[in-house]
């Protein structure tokens, strides 16, 4: 009976001792939890400053309010983190923050490996949004699909086709591949290729085309209108008229090309300028020069028929 006394009265004893100890390691500790109570307040202050300082400055350089939204949320969760890891270390456990970087730093080696793809379009969106290569309501081509740009969001770039079809292209594959904005400059220059017949005069030629393109009423009349004779074609003499014309949208483009391709015909006709058909020779002989009754074996067509084939008509 006295022995079981002696030992709860030991661990009585014990447990006195140890809460004492603690009472006094808390006393000791308080000044630091004061503080570190204090370097939370202060991060819960300093993390709304942060994110009022960042949306000012992302919201100069970038109008993808996703990016400038992710950017705000980094900054206020970096912020919170380096008050949270300060205050620990105040209180004594830098042990803890020391093993909490190196899970962190882990976890995120993993989680990049794991989405690669998902990372790369990601920072692909950042870099789109800070770059500005196109906006919203744009006119742009980009991985051989043509459209307006209907939203940029953090993994893709949404496209509608002048079909109608919406095109969701990987952001990595936008930043990464050729872009061509046709909305940016407001203007566009039409390449216009034709020909004229071999025996018109084309001094003549130019001068009626020139004269044509230069009256239609969608051409940017600040920029000169050329005409190029490039070559000689199978039943032309062809050349290009180029001229410019305001661009906000594919119906300004398509009209002005569309308009200019009747006028000039029909400014053609009107002097007897010749937009000639393409001509084919067909040759039967392996040196050249037969026709096609003299191809076939002897017999084989009538009279009738051989003189039709041998009709130029």
């Amino acid at each position: 009976m006295e022995e079981s006394a002696s030992a709860i009265e030991t661990a009585t004893s014990t447990l006195i001792e140890k809460l004492y100890d603690w009472y006094v390691e808390f006393v000791a500790l308080l000044p630091n939890i004061l503080i570190a109570a204090v370097i939370l307040v202060l991060t819960v202050y300093a993390s709304r400053l942060a994110q009022r300082a960042v949306r000012s400055a992302v919201e100069r350089v970038s109008t993808y309010k996703n990016v400038n939204n992710l950017a705000v949320s980094l900054t206020k969760g970096a912020v919170v983190a380096i008050g949270i890891f300060a205050a620990l270390t105040v209180v004594g456990l830098g042990t803890v923050v020391a093993t909490l970087l190196a899970g962190a730093g882990i976890a995120g080696l993993a989680i990049g490996f794991a989405f690669q793809d998902v990372a790369a379009n990601f920072i692909s969106g950042v870099l789109l949004a800070i770059r500005r290569p196109f906006r919203e309501g744009e006119i742009v081509e980009s991985n051989g699909h043509e459209g307006t740009v209907e939203e940029v969001n953090l993994r893709a770039t949404h496209l509608r086709t002048f079909q109608g079809q919406i095109v969701v292209i990987p952001n990595k594959d936008v930043l990464q591949a050729p872009l061509i904005n046709f909305s940016r400059t407001g203007s566009r220059r039409i390449d216009l290729a034709c020909g004229v017949a071999y025996g018109d005069d084309l001094e003549k030629a130019k001068e009626l085309a020139l004269e044509t393109v230069q009256d239609i009423a969608f051409r940017d009349e600040e920029k000169p209108v050329d005409l190029y004779y490039n070559g000689f074609g199978g039943s032309s003499i062809d050349f290009v008229i180029r001229f410019w014309v305001p661009f906000t949208k594919p119906t300004d483009f398509l009209q002005a090309q569309s308009d200019s391709i009747m006028r000039l015909k029909a400014q053609f006709e009107a002097n007897d300028i010749t937009i000639p058909f393409p001509i084919r020779t067909l040759d039967f002989g392996v040196v050249g020069g037969e026709k096609l009754s003299e191809a076939l074996p002897p017999g084989l067509f009538s009279g009738n028929e051989a003189a039709a084939s041998n009709d130029p008509a």
